[in-house]
């Protein structure tokens, strides 16, 4: 591997996962924030409704299968997260030889 005086320094985001110090922004993996605003908005639906109703336990029903997929897509999730954030600390890593983050 060859040595590099390169520096960096990271700020995580919230609009962005990160920004470095030259000016790259890098965003997080799409099909995380599709799959988690999904979630979010069928639960959110959930519990607006009436226990017992007709609604409540098409919604339940909805709810229970998607959770039964999430089970997987929890998996999958966490996958997606894990190979994200190996494969941006690898190349960073590489290309600097000095890395600050914020604390």
């Amino acid at each position: 591997m060859a040595h590099t005086d390169n520096s960096v320094g990271i700020d995580l985001g919230i609009s962005t996962f990160a920004t470095l110090s030259n000016g790259q922004k890098i965003d997080a993996p799409k099909p995380l924030k599709k799959r988690i605003k999904k979630y979010r908005k069928l639960s959110k639906s959930f519990s607006k409704k009436t226990k017992g109703s007709n609604r409540y336990e098409k919604v339940r029903l909805r709810v229970a299968k998607f959770s039964f997929g999430m089970l997987r897509k929890h998996a999958k999730l966490k996958d997606t997260r894990t190979d994200f954030l190996h494969k941006l600390s690898t190349e960073i890593i590489r290309e600097n030889q000095t890395i600050v983050l914020e604390v």
